[in-house]
C-alpha cells in the first residue's frame, strides 16, 4: 500500500510538472509573436536627382520624419545619382518605391508597374510643371533657326523637361535628327545643373523645369536677370511618390492617407511649408496620359526604352 500511494505521489508530481512546463511554453509564445507583430515595417524610397544629393535629401528629411511618427512605418531615403536609377535599381538596391518625375514614373509603371499614390501641390495652387528651353541674354539666339551649330544641354533620358520635351519642340520645329543639328549635345544628370552650364557659358541652350529653375532663380539673381526663356511646354504631373506592386495595400493606403491629410494638421502644415507644397493631392496613371502621349508622338515604346544617356 505504501509502495502505491509513493508510486501515485510520483505520478502526480510527475503530472504537475508536465502541466506547469506545457503552461509555461504556452505563456511564452504570445511574447514572441507581439515582438514579431512589433517589428517595425521599413520603406526604402528612391529620391530622383533634380538638384544637388546633399540639397535633395534635407528638401525630404522632415518629410520622411513626419510620415513616419504619424504611421509608425520607416522611411529610408536614398538619393541617386541618375534618374534611371530608380529603374533599374528599384529591385537591386531594394527600394520600395520613389519620388518620380513624370517621364521617369510612366518609363517605371511600364517596365515594373509601379503605382502612384500622391504628388504635392504647389503655393500657387499647380500640381503640375512644365518645361523651359532657355538661353543667356547675350547668346543671339531667337529661335530654332538661330540654333543651328550650338551647344545644348539636356538633363537625362529619363527626364520629362530635361529631355522629353525637349525632343517634342524639336520635332515641332523641323529638326529631325538633333545630333548633327547641334554642333554637341550632353547630359548634365540634375536640372540645376543645365540651368548653371548655360549660365556660365559651358552651353549655348539649356533645358530644364521650371519648378527648379525659379526655385534656383529666388536664390541667386542673375539666373533671372541673365537667362532668357524662348519656349515652354505643356504641363505635366508633379514628382509624385509611387509604390511597387508588391506593397501591401494596407501599407499603401496608410502612407496614401497620411499624405493627403496633411494640411489638416498643425505639424504636417509646417513640414509642407518647408516641403514647398500646401498639399498633397490624389495622384493615378490617368494623371500621365499627356506624359504618355509625348512618348507616342515621338514612336517611344516605354516598355523598351533605353534611359541610358548617350
Amino acid at each position: 500500500m505504501v509502495i502505491k500511494l509513493h508510486s501515485l505521489r510520483v505520478i502526480i508530481i510527475y503530472a504537475l510538472t508536465f502541466l506547469l512546463i506545457l503552461f509555461g511554453c504556452t505563456q511564452e509564445k504570445p511574447e514572441k509573436e507581439s515582438k514579431v507583430s512589433k517589428e517595425k515595417i521599413i520603406l526604402k524610397i528612391g529620391l530622383i536627382p533634380e538638384q544637388n544629393i546633399f540639397d535633395q535629401l534635407a528638401r525630404y528629411k522632415y518629410l520622411g520624419e513626419y510620415l513616419e511618427n504619424k504611421t509608425n512605418i520607416g522611411i529610408e531615403f536614398t538619393a541617386l545619382t541618375r534618374y534611371g536609377d530608380i529603374v533599374t535599381d528599384l529591385d537591386n538596391l531594394g527600394l520600395d518605391g520613389a519620388f518620380f518625375g513624370s517621364f521617369v514614373y510612366a518609363i517605371a509603371h511600364s517596365k515594373l508597374g509601379v503605382i502612384p499614390i500622391a504628388r504635392p501641390e504647389n503655393p500657387d495652387g499647380s500640381s503640375t510643371y512644365h518645361g523651359l528651353l532657355f538661353v543667356r541674354n547675350d547668346s543671339g539666339i531667337n529661335g530654332t533657326e538661330d540654333m543651328k551649330g550650338k551647344i545644348f544641354a539636356f538633363v537625362d533620358k529619363a527626364t520629362t523637361a530635361g529631355y522629353l520635351l525637349p525632343l517634342a519642340y524639336f520635332k515641332n520645329n523641323g529638326i529631325t535628327d538633333y545630333n548633327n543639328f547641334f554642333k554637341k549635345t550632353y547630359f548634365t544628370g540634375t536640372h540645376e545643373g543645365a540651368i548653371y552650364d548655360v549660365l556660365n557659358k559651358h552651353a549655348d541652350i539649356g533645358a530644364a523645369k521650371n519648378t527648379v529653375f525659379y526655385r534656383l532663380s529666388q536664390a541667386d539673381p542673375r539666373i533671372e536677370s541673365e537667362l532668357r526663356i524662348i519656349s515652354r511646354s505643356p504641363d505635366v504631373p508633379e514628382n509624385a511618390l509611387a509604390l511597387r506592386m508588391g506593397i501591401d495595400a494596407k501599407i499603401r493606403n496608410k502612407i496614401k492617407e497620411t499624405l493627403l491629410g496633411m494640411n489638416n494638421d498643425q505639424a504636417g502644415m509646417e513640414v509642407l511649408k518647408a516641403f514647398g507644397a500646401v498639399k498633397f493631392i490624389d495622384t493615378t496613371d490617368k494623371d500621365y496620359q499627356s506624359v504618355y502621349g509625348y512618348a507616342c508622338e515621338l514612336d517611344l515604346d516605354l516598355s523598351r526604352y533605353d534611359y541610358i544617356d548617350d
